[in-house]
Order: structure tokens, then sequence, then C-alpha cells
């Protein structure tokens, strides 16, 4: 492997990502609030429409099994990164060892603000028919998180494809919607990736999906309230679609960004041994 950071600027880099990980607070109260809002859902809504949602949910089972539909094509991200005298084709997952850390730092935030802007749109349209939008905008955002997420991973070498990197990117999406507890729960849960063990303890852990995305739907639900609203919703939905993608993305970029950075460390303490 070609040394492209060295040590200090690796260490210091991870400092920077540890000290995010402590930054991340979480406020109890909102966190009790914020399941209400879809107790209260649940009564109102008629049952065609929390079948749908039902269904669609379902589908992220069949992601960590096998990606069902929302596997990305890497192609799309691994172009973003093609040297000006070197054809895409020719351009896979593993040429991204000799790519620096500040590159893929670069095309992780370019991801994330296109993708800000599209769940901006997504929002702000579904927002329009209150209620019975709103039933459909869960899980298509739901969707749009595990796409980015993806796309994150593959910014920096890891491909979505791989049965593990699911989990790891289920455990991000799970992260973003915990309380303070639950994130440093998971934060030593990740620790396991850092370290190369990918033991069958992580994926039991996944069997509870469900949870994943209930917690993941209630943590901004109080929020949801106001987009129940029709016409008025529009604005509501854009900006709660905007920020909810936002974190999600850069809970990514972090937690994939501490990885590489573990994994070029030890890659140059193999070469000084």
């Amino acid at each position: 492997m070609i040394n492209i950071e060295s040590t200090d600027y690796l260490k210091e880099e991870l400092k920077k990502i540890e000290a995010w990980e402590k930054g991340q607070k979480d406020l109890w109260f909102w966190e009790k609030i914020g399941r209400l809002p879809f107790m209260l859902l649940d009564k109102l809504t008629p049952k065609f429409i929390q079948d749908k949602i039902g269904l669609a949910i379902d589908e992220l089972g069949n992601y960590i099994q096998n990606g069902g539909q929302y596997l990305i094509k890497e192609e799309n991200i691994l172009k973003k990164f093609a040297p000006q005298d070197s054809s895409e084709d020719e351009i896979r997952l593993d040429f991204l060892e000799q790519v620096p850390i500040s590159k893929m730092d670069e095309v992780a935030e370019e991801i994330k603000n296109s993708r800000t802007k599209i769940a901006t749109v997504q929002g702000a349209t579904t927002g329009i028919g209150g209620l019975f939008t709103l039933a459909v905008d869960i899980p298509v955002l739901l969707g749009l998180s595990l796409k980015v997420l993806q796309e994150i991973s593959i910014c920096y070498g890891y491909d979505p494809n791989e049965k593990s990197e699911r989990i790891f990117i289920v455990k991000c999406l799970q992260f973003t919607s915990s309380d303070i507890v639950g994130k440093k729960a998971i934060l030593e849960d990740l620790s396991s990736f850092n370290q190369g063990n990918l033991n069958n303890q992580m994926i039991s852990q996944l069997q509870g999906w469900r949870e994943v995305v209930t917690t993941y739907r209630d943590s901004f639900g109080w929020k949801k309230l106001f987009q129940m609203i029709p016409i008025a919703g529009m604005i509501f939905g854009a900006f709660i679609n905007r920020s909810s993608i936002g974190d999600v993305a850069e809970a990514g970029k972090m937690l994939y960004r501490k990885r590489r950075i573990l994994a070029r460390l030890n890659q140059i303490e193999s070469l000084q041994e």
C-alpha cells in the first residue's frame, strides 16, 4: 500500500472524529415526546394506509439479507474518483486504497449535499397532501437514507454488496435516531468492525431490525405532525427531510471515515514491523 497520509495526520483526524462522537447529545424530553405523534397517527390513519406503510417497511428486512430494491450501482460513485487520464472501466473499489482520505471526504460531502437537495424536494412534494402523503413519505425517506449511506460507504472503499456492510449501514441509521445511551452502545458495537472482528453477535443483534425502523420513524415524529397540514406541510416536509438526510449522511461520513483512518493506521503499523 502507498503511504498516502502520515501517521500524525491520521491520528489527528481520528481525534476529530472521536470528539464528534462525544458531542452527539440527545434531549430526553424530545425523545419521549417524539413517540407521541405516531401513537396518534396509528389512531387517525386509515387501515389501508397503515398496511401500505407496513409492507414498505417489511422490504427493509430484504435489504439486510440481500440488498433488495435498495442496492445501488457502485460504478456511479467510483467514476467520481477516476483520474483524468483513466477510463471509467479501470476504476475498481480497491483503487480507493490509493486515494487520499481528503479526496474521499470531498466526494462524500458532494453526495451529502446532492442527497439533501433531493430529500428537500421529496419532502415538499409529500407535504402537499398532509396525512395521506405523509404515509408514503416515511418509507421513501428510509430508502433515501439507505441509498446515501451506501454511496458514502463506497466513497471510503467499502462494498455495500457485502452483507457485513449492510449491517454496518443499518447500524449507522440506528445511530442517528438513538438517544445518548443508544449511541454509546452502537459505537461499542461498531468497534468490532474497526477491529476487523465481524462476528455472529453483530448479526444476531440486527435480527430485531424492525426496532431500528421504528426508532428511526419515531425520532422525528413530533416534527412530522406539522407535515400533516395540507399545503403548509410542504414547508415543514422540505425542512424535516433535508435535516434528516443531512444527519444520516453526516453520521455515515464520520463513522466510515473512522474505519478508513483506523485501517490505514493498522497498515502503516504492519509495514513498520
